[in-house]
């Protein structure tokens, strides 16, 4: 399913991590030692790859988490149809179909034959930039 482990203490901001099931890139680290015999515990604070949404995992330093292996790929767009466009891997020829991205700046630039990178996550595809 494409995940590695790491662990709580290892995450810093812009490195990548699975919540809830849910492939995020991290936006915020905090750690806070607690008391004499505690373990120094970490807030995590990532926002979702492909929803936005914003997640937070609250764990001591050295429990272990999913880490998402990020593919990465160029393809070219064949066609763009409402909130769907049409893409053909560069490399395979493969085409597909992938939703069209939610941001704005790389929303407007997608039209036919257009060059994009898009990222293979947990069997989910995304494009995050046109070239």
């Amino acid at each position: 399913m494409g995940i590695n482990y790491s662990t709580v203490g290892e995450m810093k901001e812009g490195s990548y991590i699975v919540i809830d099931g849910e492939p995020c890139r991290v936006v915020e680290v905090t750690k806070a030692k607690t008391g004499k015999h505690g373990s120094a515990k970490a807030n995590i604070v990532a926002v979702s790859i492909f929803t936005g949404a914003k997640k937070t995992l609250m764990a001591p330093v050295d429990s272990s988490v999913e880490v998402p292996i990020i593919e990465k790929h160029v393809g070219q767009v064949i066609s763009n149809v409402g909130n769907k466009v049409q893409i053909m891997d560069l490399d395979t020829y493969e085409t597909f179909d992938i939703d069209m991205p939610t941001e704005e700046e790389v929303a407007s630039k997608i039209r036919k034959d257009a060059e994009v990178e898009y990222w293979e996550v947990m069997g989910r595809k995304k494009i995050v930039r046109v070239k």
